[in-house]
């Protein structure tokens, strides 16, 4: 449970701007075992996940039940996470920064919790009947701080300049529309 609290209090003050969240993971943050087990944040984003997809069913005018459907989504968003997993391995690997990736997954994997949250809350205007240019501007507003929330944790985690981090940035979300393009 340390885990879990660690990995969200340092996701939650990178999400305010606050390079410190670095440092609550502790030392040495940078081991293969915590990274193994900051996977576990995949599963608290997963009831996130669940509500985004129910709610997009519902907004596209698909069967909201639909257990095809679900398991499509369900499968592009483990193989979509993973997938980043592993590619950024590589990458840090090829930049040199193969040693920082423990805490760069770490960090990414806790965010990811942040982000999936920022969305959920976004989707909330449009649930709650309010106008769609509200729940326009919240989901823009969610999806920039996404970005930029990943921007700036994989920026400090890796010690990249910024246009090398926005270019990871770049491929987490192609491999996400890939994925997305497949299963859908």
């Amino acid at each position: 449970m340390r885990l879990v609290a660690t990995g969200f209090q340092a996701a939650l003050l990178l999400a305010r701007g606050r390079a410190e969240g670095l440092s609550v993971l502790g030392s040495p943050p940078d081991t293969m075992a915590v990274a193994r087990r900051s996977f576990w944040a995949l599963l608290f984003c997963l009831p996130a996940f669940v509500c985004l997809h129910l709610l997009d069913q519902r907004a596209t005018g698909g069967a909201v039940g639909s257990a095809r459907s679900f398991a499509a989504d369900l499968l592009g968003f483990v193989i979509g996470w993973l997938g980043f997993a592993l590619v950024s391995y590589r990458v840090a690997g090829a930049l040199g920064r193969r040693a920082m990736w423990p805490r760069f997954i770490t960090l990414w994997n806790w965010c990811n919790v942040v982000q999936y949250l920022m969305l959920v809350a976004a989707a909330l205007p449009g649930l709650l009947g309010w106008p769609e240019v509200v729940g326009q501007t919240a989901w823009l507003v969610a999806l920039g701080w996404a970005l930029w929330l990943e921007w700036f944790m994989t920026r400090l985690a890796l010690g990249l300049p910024a246009p090398m981090a926005a270019t990871l940035v770049i491929l987490d979300v192609a491999i996400g529309l890939i994925v997305a393009g497949v299963t859908g």
